[in-house]
């Protein structure tokens, strides 16, 4: 990988938080392959080269299929994302698009359907943190090598 700045070692404090924030994320009861999805699915909408990389070769350990990595930016059309990958994954792209799409009330109560409120806070974090780090990855000018 190559970047313009070598921001953790010139703002260690700030990437510490970051870091902080993902170790809380992970933590979370939201499952790893959801949390991954929503990962891929906002990173393609974000066109973050970097972390769409970092996060399918993630999937892809954890026994993802390359089919529904394949499809994510086509997700409502597929029969194969569960119910509450559907409603997460529509979540992800309503607040990373928010200035158009907002968080609509009835998407709100389609989520807590599935997700309890720590659950849908926990959703809305995962959500910010993948945007944020594709904010710093583009920033940054993190590239993709060949592997």
């Amino acid at each position: 990988m190559s970047q313009r700045v070598a921001y953790y070692d010139v703002a260690p404090d700030g990437m510490k938080i970051m870091m902080d924030m993902e170790r809380y994320t992970k933590k979370s009861t939201i499952n790893r392959a959801t949390r991954e999805l929503i990962k891929i699915r906002v990173s393609q909408i974000n066109g973050c080269a970097f972390c769409i990389d970092l996060h399918t070769s993630d999937a892809r350990k954890m026994g993802e299929t390359e089919q529904r990595i394949y499809c994510l930016n086509a997700w409502s059309e597929c029969t194969f994302y569960t119910p509450e990958e559907i409603v997460a994954l529509e979540l992800s792209e309503h607040i990373t698009l928010i200035p158009t799409k907002r968080v609509p009330d009835d998407l709100y109560k389609r989520v807590r359907k599935y997700y309890d409120e720590k659950q849908y806070v926990d959703l809305v974090l995962i959500i910010n943190q993948i945007n944020s780090w594709n904010r710093i990855s583009i920033a940054m000018g993190n590239t993709v090598n060949e592997k």
